[in-house]
């Protein structure tokens, strides 16, 4: 991405490229990172995107829930139909004060519970230790984006058999896993886990692209206990770890 990346803008500017894709998405995580460690105000000029794929919106979305004085200015009309396309309001994400009350979330249906309360900025979620298993390493790198900044220790995994050689290992106390992976898929995944006697209750939540109802329940009958459609809303799901795992 290099000089695409920083075009001519320096200090507290940054213009993103032409083309968001998943080929970028490392380099995006890795500047932006770079860039707001040295300045949290930093300005994202997105008048240049021709194309942006899930992965960096999920980026983006991080990094606005760390750095909520990081704003994105001027957005391409493919920016926002690219945003738009994937459920999200882009004034929300594009407004330097972070998403707005009442706007309309990612789709996200717990199975259980029903209704999860937004996160509120005086609660502090008490420490706990979250498995992500997901065969995406952005997945896994905004996971822990996420997670770490609200005072989680995360452990990961690259696939379902990899998540349940770290359980034998490791204690937790909550999943999240993706369904769609080599070696073991996230039902078996799920499966697996009521049937040792540590993690009959343990909460585990499903991230995926899937959002088909008859999958929905396959990971209900299975004991999921909640399950979110990528890309994520990172307040929304602190919120609900903080529910199912008080």
């Amino acid at each position: 991405m290099g000089d695409n990346m920083l075009g001519d803008e320096t200090g507290t500017r940054m213009k993103l490229p032409v083309v968001l894709d998943l080929a970028a998405a490392p380099a995006l995580l890795d500047t932006l990172r770079a860039r707001l460690a040295a300045e949290p105000h930093l300005q994202i000029d997105a008048s240049a995107v021709e194309t942006l794929t899930l992965p960096c919106v999920q980026i983006l979305l991080a990094a606005r829930r760390s750095f909520d004085q990081m704003s994105i200015d001027n957005p391409s009309a493919a920016f926002v139909s690219a945003v738009d396309d994937l459920g999200l309001d882009c004034t929300g994400l594009c407004n330097a004060n972070g998403p707005q009350a009442g706007q309309p979330e990612i789709d996200h249906e717990p199975v259980h519970p029903a209704d999860v309360p937004p996160l509120q900025p005086e609660e502090s979620p008490m420490t706990k230790r979250i498995l992500t298993i997901d065969d995406s390493k952005t997945i896994r790198d905004m996971l822990m984006l996420t997670l770490a900044d609200a005072g989680f220790e995360v452990l990961q995994a690259v696939d379902g058999q990899d998540g349940m050689d770290v359980l034998g290992k490791e204690q937790v106390d909550l999943v999240i896993t993706d369904i769609n992976m080599p070696r073991m898929d996230g039902y078996e995944v799920i499966r697996q886990m009521r049937t040792i006697a540590a993690y009959k209750t343990t909460p585990i939540l499903v991230l995926t692209t899937e959002s088909e109802a008859d999958k929905k329940n396959l990971a209900r009958v299975a004991g999921a206990t909640g399950w979110m459609v990528k890309p994520f809303d990172p307040d929304r799901l602190i919120a609900t770890i903080n529910k199912v795992a008080p």
